[in-house]
């Protein structure tokens, strides 16, 4: 009987249960025994590994977070620690692992299909970094953000106060983009672009000349320190300014159904790709359909915004 292990690591994402259980299905379905790793990484190497049913994964579909818990693994970095997990691996006769997770997670599966265990890689992350593809966790982590801005907007126009909202994102500005734009805001700050406090300061004062009554600035974490945004916006405008720094809210919830779907689709496909033979691959979405990248070229790549979205915000925000 083929075997597989599933594992979650890194920061938790919206869906990543509904991929849980789409794997662990699957693969009952086609009458292979599967194993969850709880704790991710650290996990594997300390063995803590149990056999999955059909009932393990019940009712999970729509709840955030993992079932299986995730971590950062520090131990995993080192080859000693890589080599207990593969130990652990093939002491139960598995040699297959399917790794749902973000970039640190699908580097740390590609160090370990080094050492011969077949990876199959489940873009998981609410940063949407992950080259080549769509992340589960991402379309959750936006609509919470737009959920947030809406509340916002209600007491920013009430007061007539400038909202300086962050949003997490880490490297990436995928999250600060997309909500920023459905979300209407009068300026964005992302990484990829250099931030420009002039204009910023244009468009809020441009605002108020036409009586705009509130103005909404989306600030991906790490781009400018929000405490001195708010001063600078104060001192050259004299508009009462706030800041909303939405934090870990963005992780957690009920995912979307985008979200279910993307994660059932490559939960099944991974188990798919362990039946055909397919080895060390990274699910991936584009144009709607599901495809295989080596995982190789996963790790080695880098992502971007389609800054056209940048330049859409620009033009809706005069």
């Amino acid at each position: 009987m083929q075997k597989l292990a599933v594992l979650t690591s890194g920061g938790d994402a919206s869906g990543m249960n509904a991929a849980i259980r789409a794997v662990v299905r699957s693969a009952i379905y086609l009458k292979m025994q599967v194993y969850g790793v709880y704790q991710g990484f650290e996990g594997l190497i300390a063995g803590n590994l149990k056999e999955m049913t059909l009932g393990s994964v019940a009712d999970i579909i729509h709840r955030g977070g993992t079932i299986l818990q995730t971590s950062r693994s520090e131990s995993f970095r080192q080859e000693k620690g890589i080599e207990q997990a593969k130990k652990n691996l093939l002491e139960q006769g598995i040699e297959n692992l399917v790794v749902i997770g973000g970039n640190g997670s699908l580097r740390g599966g590609y160090e370990i299909s080094r050492l011969g265990i077949n990876v199959i890689g489940i873009p998981a992350t609410i940063d949407n970094d992950v080259v080549y593809t769509r992340s589960i966790g991402y379309d959750t982590a936006v609509n919470t953000v737009l959920d947030a801005i809406n509340h916002i907007r209600d007491t920013a126009s009430s007061h007539g106060r400038v909202f300086i909202i962050e949003v997490m994102g880490r490297d990436c500005g995928e999250i600060a983009l997309a909500a920023g734009v459905a979300g209407g805001a009068e300026s964005i700050l992302i990484p990829e672009i250099e931030t420009d406090l002039e204009q910023l300061i244009t468009k809020i004062q441009a605002g108020m000349d036409r009586g705009k009554l509130h103005s909404i600035i989306i600030v991906a974490e790490g781009v400018y320190p929000v405490m001195d945004l708010q001063n600078y916006i104060l001192e050259k405008t004299g508009q009462d300014t706030r800041i909303t720094i939405l934090g870990h809210i963005q992780r957690g919830g009920t995912p979307t159904a985008a979200d279910r779907i993307l994660a059932s689709q490559m939960g099944k496909m991974a188990v798919d790709c362990i039946a055909n033979g397919q080895k060390n691959v990274m699910i991936a979405v584009r144009e709607e359909r599901l495809l295989t990248i080596p995982l190789r070229e996963v790790v080695n790549g880098s992502k971007t915004p389609e800054l056209e979205m940048f330049e859409l915000a620009r033009i809706l925000s005069i």
